[in-house]
Order: structure tokens, then C-alpha cells, then sequence
């Protein structure tokens, strides 16, 4: 097997590898050592992650940064940039979970960095940064994700256009070409509301000086009177600016809140850039479900509906708050991680009554076939019942 071979990294690889040549020379068999390859299996890909805090950074008056490593001190798994990890946490008895960007480069494996900025109401952001400290213990997945750089596909001039925390995959990728000395041109367009939510600010502007295939422009849409930088929102004639002309070879990455995303993938549109060439992750919860097309018109978000969970019991909750939410504040947990339509992990049967699917509720034609709901992106506009 190949010296580089990504998989050298995990510790008894090699001797496994070994040894299973061996025996294959003897006809003996395989049998004898599956515990190891179930070792290795696990230590690439363990379906719960035990985690502690061991340092916090105030990145912004609205967003730190939460350093984790394993309780026992080991190695974390390996991940690829821009991938995420589902971080569980119990507030108050309601057992839920979030999706982090993992904002740390993936040459470094004894800790994950999760930047956490503070969402308007935010249950979870809320309790992360202002409950949380350091030593305090957590239970999360693997990472996963499909917001990745892909060598074969992707080419080696890459632009990210991020909106606030969207920046935290933008760093990991950056971390990793930088570290890795990669010949690959990395354009940071970053857009925040006011200066002093610019995350990573002084880190980003000292590497933009110092390595000359790193551009950073950052945008700021409230400026005080005293700011000196880019101001205002990104426009379609501004990124031609920016870009220039030859755009058929870059490779657009977009993450942000879901109206950012929307506006930034179609002004590359304009610019004639293919939907191939620009990979989008969702950041942050769905926009309001009655902002989109389809919404029932005499309904209103808080119209209340009654949930039903078949054999164990019913609940009351509202037509604007994802079923998935609602679900887990009385008790009731499904499997989740993306929390905005991707993964599937979250889906649920609908016996009866009917739910609002907004647009980014990606559901494969077999789940819609045989009744299957993405809960985290499933909005129920009359009387439910569902089984988990």
C-alpha cells in the first residue's frame, strides 16, 4: 500500500495492513482480525465523540471560539476543511444539538476549534457562550459534511464569499493550504454588519500580508463614522470588480446566513458563473418559512397546531417553528446533525395532516414517495401525527 495513503496516519494501520498480508498468504482466516479492523473503523469515524472545553477565545463582543479535545486526551479523528461536527448539549432538560463548523486546520488533530457567534434568541448560542467554561464536558459526532475542497474537481484558484460565522470553514480551508504550502490562490470575501463583528480580524489581516496567494477583502454593511474600510453591501458589479474577467476556472465556496447565500449564489449567476462551480453550506436556522413561496396565506406563525407522536403522546407547539425544535423542547429526540436539509439524519414518517417544506428541505423522491419528513426543515400547518 502507498506510503501516502491517508489512512498511515491511524495508529495500528500499517500493522493490521501487515498482518492481514500474512495471513492472506496462509489462507488463514480474516476473522482473526476484525477486532482491529472495527478499531481502526472506529478511530476514523466513531459515531460519538466524548469532549471537553479547554480554552475559550473572545473573538468579538458577540462570538467565541470554543477549543475542544478528548476527555481522555487522544487524537481526534481526521476531517476534511469546511466539515462540521453536530455538538449535543442538554439546556435545562431539553436535549438538543447543533451543527459547528469546525474552524481549526485539519493537520491539527489534538483539538477542534467551534466559533460560535450569537443568534437573535439563539437557545443554543445563547447557553455556548454564556453558561459554558472551560473543563466542562460534551458528547458529539464524527465530522461530516460535504462543504470540502476537492482536488480533482475543484482546480487551484478558490474564492470564499462568507457573512459572518460563515468564516469559521473559510479559516480551516485556509489554515490547511497555508500549512500545507499548497499552490493554490484563496480569495476571502468577507461580509459583516458592523466592524467589531469581524472574526479573526487581526489573524486574518497578518496572513493576507504575509502569504502572497491569500487575498482578503472584507466588507462591512453598518460602518461608524470613523471606518476607514469597504463599506455597504456586495453587488454584482462589485464582484466583477473584484474577480475580474476570468471566472471559468475559479471555484466559489459560499457560507452565511440562508438570505446571504441566496443573494451571493445568484449574483455569480449573473456573472455567468455555472451552478457546478459555486458549493453552498447553510449556516445558521431556516429563514421565516411564510418568507417563502407556497406559505398558506390565511396562515400565520403562530398559529398553534397539535403535534401527535404515535404511541407515546401529543403536544401543542406553533406553525412557524421547525418540527425537529419542537419535538426535542417536549422530550422527544431524533437523530439530527446539518439542521437545515442536507443530511436527512432528522427525518421523520408523517401518518396524517400535512407539513410546509421550504425550498432548501432537499427531500430524496424515495422519502417523499413513502411519506418521510425532514423534521429540522418541516413546518406543520394543521393537526400532525408522526412516528420516530
Amino acid at each position: 500500500m502507498s506510503e501516502h495513503n491517508v489512512l498511515n496516519i491511524v495508529t495500528g494501520f500499517t500493522e493490521a495492513i501487515q498482518e492481514k498480508d500474512e495471513l492472506a498468504k496462509t489462507g488463514t482466516d480474516f476473522k482473526e482480525i476484525r477486532g482491529q479492523v472495527q478499531q481502526t473503523v472506529n478511530q476514523l469515524h466513531p459515531k460519538r465523540l466524548k469532549l471537553k472545553v479547554i480554552e475559550i477565545v473572545e473573538e468579538t463582543p458577540t462570538t467565541k471560539t470554543l477549543r475542544f479535545a478528548t476527555v481522555d486526551g487522544g487524537t481526534l479523528p481526521p476531517f476534511q476543511a469546511g466539515q462540521y461536527i453536530n455538538l449535543f448539549v442538554d439546556i435545562d432538560g431539553v436535549l438538543t444539538a447543533r451543527p459547528y463548523a469546525i474552524s481549526s486546520s485539519p493537520l491539527q488533530r489534538h483539538f477542534y476549534d467551534l466559533t460560535v457567534k450569537r443568534a437573535q434568541g439563539g437557545f443554543v448560542s445563547g447557553f455556548l457562550l454564556d453558561q459554558v467554561c472551560a473543563g466542562q464536558h460534551f458528547l458529539s459526532t464524527s465530522p461530516m459534511g460535504t462543504f470540502c475542497y476537492n482536488p480533482l474537481f475543484h482546480g487551484d484558484d478558490l474564492v470564499f464569499l462568507a457573512g459572518g460565522s460563515g468564516s469559521a470553514p473559510a479559516r480551516s480551508m485556509l489554515l490547511e493550504i497555508l500549512e500545507r504550502q499548497l499552490p493554490y490562490q484563496f480569495h476571502l470575501i468577507y461580509v459583516n454588519s458592523f466592524e467589531d463583528d469581524v472574526i479573526y480580524a487581526q489573524e486574518l489581516q497578518a496572513l493576507a500580508e504575509q502569504y502572497q496567494n491569500f487575498k482578503l477583502t472584507t466588507f462591512v454593511t453598518r460602518p461608524g463614522e470613523n471606518y476607514q474600510g469597504r463599506s455597504g453591501r456586495l453587488s454584482t458589479e462589485i464582484l466583477q470588480q473584484l474577480l475580474g474577467r476570468d471566472l471559468e476556472h475559479k471555484m466559489f465556496y459560499i457560507c452565511g446566513p440562508t438570505p446571504f447565500n441566496e443573494t451571493s449564489a445568484m449574483q455569480l449567476q449573473q456573472l455567468g458563473i455555472k451552478s457546478r462551480r459555486i458549493r453552498i453550506e447553510a449556516n445558521g436556522a431556516p429563514k421565516q418559512p411564510d418568507a417563502n413561496p407556497g406559505w398558506p396565506a390565511q396562515l400565520s406563525l403562530e398559529d398553534e397546531v397539535v403535534v401527535t407522536v404515535r404511541g407515546r403522546g401529543s403536544f401543542k407547539t406553533t406553525a412557524g417553528e421547525p418540527l425537529l425544535n419542537s419535538l426535542e423542547r417536549h422530550g422527544y429526540s431524533a437523530e439530527n446533525a446539518c439542521r437545515s436539509g442536507e443530511c436527512s439524519l432528522c427525518r421523520v414518517k408523517l401518518v396524517s395532516g400535512s407539513v410546509f417544506n421550504p425550498p432548501e428541505a432537499h427531500l430524496r423522491k424515495s422519502d417523499k414517495d413513502f411519506g418521510w419528513i425532514y423534521s429540522c426543515v418541516a413546518f406543520p400547518i394543521e393537526n400532525i401525527e408522526v412516528q420516530l
